[in-house]
């Protein structure tokens, strides 16, 4: 009994090595859509080049998260993770460094960019485990608020960065990218000391080519590639949106776009937490699409600026559980999937939350920079989402049983 004390709060650092984790994949994914047009300002690139950046970032995800379902068991979970830590505050600060030392300054917020994007993507595939390999009582308590820390990790940065904006100057912005980077670096001797412990090994082999085969496999990836974009699209662009179309200043377009867009969404993940038992599933993501291309309409057709506001914001109370309702929907309808099928799953995520925020951007140069015409065009993948609900409620497929 004496020894069960010091073990249990060793765990609950691990626990708040992987919040902070996730905390850090939220200053890498939501620190620079805060300054799209102060690059374009000070850099001259346009909003075809800006459309890269989340682009470029979850595409590289998208390649890490493949990369570390293969490789991650043989190089280890600590190595991994805590290298995720480090590489993502080397990324931070060399965005401060390259832009002004490269003859292209777009190159070098590029370069900057796949560099945290590649600690996004290992923390990403890394951090879930690790906390369901520790032995909580109440794990699904535990991963619930994990995956919120998201959330609220992005509200931090928004609200953070918003205030310093107002009180220094977005000129400033290069201190504030530094003072971001120092949450990876302190996190990183939390990751080298914690206690780490593996999963037990799948049991059920490469089902990969198997998974492939299946009809209801693909109708489970369309799924997570609309979840994927639903939620991207409107976290990456809401806050250059509210400041140019919308016509407000960046701090009002900060808080009120971006901001309480990751707070609803942070709600709704909690909420969902909490009562998965007493709701159904398919009905809530179906109402989820709904309301999601709702909140998309309103956005970019409302001539009203805070009725606008009011849409991007929203939106994040139906994307919240698209992603994790994806997950488990895919899991009860193929349950033999195994890891491959989250793998999949993770990729499928990372292509739509590639695609959609690039579509935007091309769309909104060739409407003019128009940004209202890039959103109304990604209200189709809400509407795909609700479509493939539909095809996948009536499919019936038994999975077959080589699988397991």
């Amino acid at each position: 009994m004496g020894r069960m004390a010091p073990q249990e709060k060793n765990y609950r650092k691990t626990l708040i090595a992987c919040y902070l984790g996730f905390v850090t994949q939220a200053i890498t994914a939501n620190f620079a859509p805060l300054l799209f047009l102060t690059f374009k300002g000070i850099y001259q690139v346009s909003l075809e080049q800006i459309a890269l950046i989340p682009f470029t970032f979850y595409l590289t995800q998208l390649f890490v998260d493949l990369a570390a379902t293969r490789y991650a068991d043989q190089i280890g979970y600590r190595t991994c993770v805590t290298g995720s830590q480090v590489i993502s505050a080397l990324g931070l600060v060399l965005m401060v460094i390259l832009p002004d030392l490269l003859p292209s300054p777009f190159m070098g917020i590029i370069i900057a960019v796949v560099l945290y994007a590649i600690g996004s993507g290992l923390i990403e595939v890394l951090v879930s485990p690790v906390v369901e390999a520790c032995p909580f009582k109440n794990k699904e308590g535990m991963m619930s608020l994990l995956h919120s820390f998201y959330c609220w990790g992005a509200v931090a940065v928004i609200l953070g960065s918003t205030i310093f904006f107002a009180l220094f100057g977005v000129e400033n912005w290069k201190i504030l990218a530094l003072l971001w980077a120092v949450i990876p670096f302190i996190n990183t001797f939390n990751f080298l000391t914690c206690p780490i412990e593996r999963l037990p090994e799948s049991s059920e082999g490469n089902s990969s080519t198997k998974l492939l085969k299946l009809p209801l496999f693909w109708l489970l990836i369309l799924l997570m590639v609309c979840a994927g974009a639903s939620e991207a699209t409107m976290a990456q662009w809401s806050s250059a949106f509210t400041e140019s179309a919308l016509g407000v200043s960046k701090a009002i377009g900060d808080l009120a776009g971006p901001c309480l867009f990751a707070a609803f969404m942070g709600i709704s993940r909690l909420l969902y937490g909490r009562m998965s038992t007493r709701l159904n599933l398919v009905k809530t993501m179906f109402i989820s699409g709904i309301l999601c291309s709702i909140c998309y309409f309103v956005a970019s057709l409302s001539p009203l600026p805070a009725i606008g506001l009011a849409g991007c914001a929203l939106c994040g109370l139906a994307v919240g559980i698209m992603w994790p309702g994806s997950l488990s929907i895919s899991a009860r309808k193929c349950p033999l999937g195994g890891t491959a099928l989250f793998a999949f799953l993770a990729l499928a995520g990372d292509l739509g939350a590639t695609l959609s925020p690039t579509m935007v951007g091309c769309i909104s140069e060739l409407a003019g920079g128009n940004l209202k015409t890039g959103l109304l065009i990604a209200s189709t993948f809400p509407i795909l989402l609700v479509i493939s609900l539909l095809l996948i409620k009536k499919a019936h497929t038994p999975i077959p049983q080589e699988m397991r």
